[in-house]
């Protein structure tokens, strides 16, 4: 598997896809097992992937607490990420341990550390906004938490694009430890990330984390037979349905697309991924939830699936998302400012050190 710097701002080293770790264990009522994980992860190392991803919430606890016992006397041989904010299951959720203050983040990294049986994590995501905790804050305590040697490097999970890059900014100007990456829901169905996220990622120099390459299964078609899945497993977490005509047209079409190329229509749908993380101007990193190594295998071997121009070209366009204000309004006026002949003026692409 290729390995990547993940962005510009740091030297670290990624898998180009990072095991998620959402189905490491039971507690959601559908996952894999104790010597299921350790399968999963043993089968992902042996394909070259490094990078292991995971949260305090996965299955209530469940997952990092596999991950520890998994991960014994082999810790180095992996690039470890967890997150905080969200908190275990709701019977112990509390406004003293969720959220993204300092005292919430530090008790969170504190029992991360304890189940996952190591003294540092390689990535530490701040799970989710709160819409209550200044930014700086946030800010100022990944920081501490890095020079106090807890955390290796540090970055926004599901941030919208304005206070990541207020984060970077407010970062930059204390000379704080840098946010390096981001972590954002894409795929053929979930295009929403292309109007600021993405494009903001590219110019600042971060790394972008993808998740739900599949949609929770819907990119398989399988829910279009049954329910068995997340739909039934997972009590309503991160579910996504055939419920627009958008979705039924995107999902059409990965359909016929995988008849053509005579491949399952999920692999179809992560090779369009690859295809475009190979194109991007930053680093993409995809992540993959399987549950039992034969759904990881068919993660794997969309890495050997290459899509021809016309079928990359078509999935690009069935699964557009509008941009909505200000960019589609912006382009007629950015030829406008440009005498109606932008095509003679070049503008430099960004870079940032």
């Amino acid at each position: 598997m290729d390995h990547l710097t993940f962005g510009r701002r740091s030297g670290l080293r990624v898998s180009a896809y990072a095991l998620g770790t959402a189905n490491f264990g039971t507690a959601w009522g559908g996952g894999a097992d104790a010597a299921g994980a350790r399968a999963l992860l043993d089968r992902f190392a042996d394909a070259g992937g490094t990078l292991v991803d995971t949260a305090d919430s996965y299955q209530d606890g469940q997952a990092e607490t596999l991950l520890g016992e998994i991960l014994a006397g082999r810790r180095d041989d992996f690039t470890l990420a967890t997150k905080s904010g969200y908190g275990l299951a709701s019977a112990h959720r509390s406004v003293l341990n969720t959220g993204n203050s300092r005292s919430a983040m530090i008790r969170s990294l504190e029992g991360s550390l304890r189940r996952l049986r190591t003294d540092h994590v390689d990535l530490y995501w701040a799970h989710f906004p709160d819409d209550l905790t200044p930014v700086d804050e946030i800010v100022a305590t990944l920081d501490d938490l890095v020079r106090a040697g807890k955390v290796r490097y540090a970055g926004l999970s599901n941030f919208p694009a304005w206070r990541t890059a207020r984060a970077v900014t407010l970062g930059e100007a204390a000379g704080r430890v840098p946010v390096v990456g981001i972590q954002t829901e894409y795929s053929l169905i979930e295009r929403t990330a292309d109007r600021e996220l993405l494009p903001m990622a590219e110019a600042l120099g971060l790394g972008a984390v993808l998740w739900g390459p599949l949609g929770g299964g819907l990119l398989t078609g399988k829910y279009r037979h049954g329910t068995e899945g997340r739909l039934t497993d997972w009590q309503g977490r991160v579910i996504r349905t055939e419920s627009d005509r958008h979705r039924t047209a995107v999902l059409d079409e990965v359909l016929s697309v995988a008849r053509e190329v005579g491949a399952p229509p999920g692999r179809v749908a992560v090779a369009w991924l690859d295809d475009r993380a190979r194109r991007a101007a930053a680093t993409r990193v995809t992540v993959i939830g399987p549950r039992s190594t034969a759904q990881l295998d068919d993660y794997l071997a969309a890495r050997e699936l290459r899509l021809d121009d016309t079928h990359l070209r078509r999935l690009d366009a069935v699964s557009a998302t509008a941009l909505g204000s200000p960019h589609e309004i912006a382009r007629g006026a950015r030829d406008a400012l440009r005498g109606g002949d932008a095509a003679r003026i070049r503008t430099p692409e960004p870079s940032v050190p």
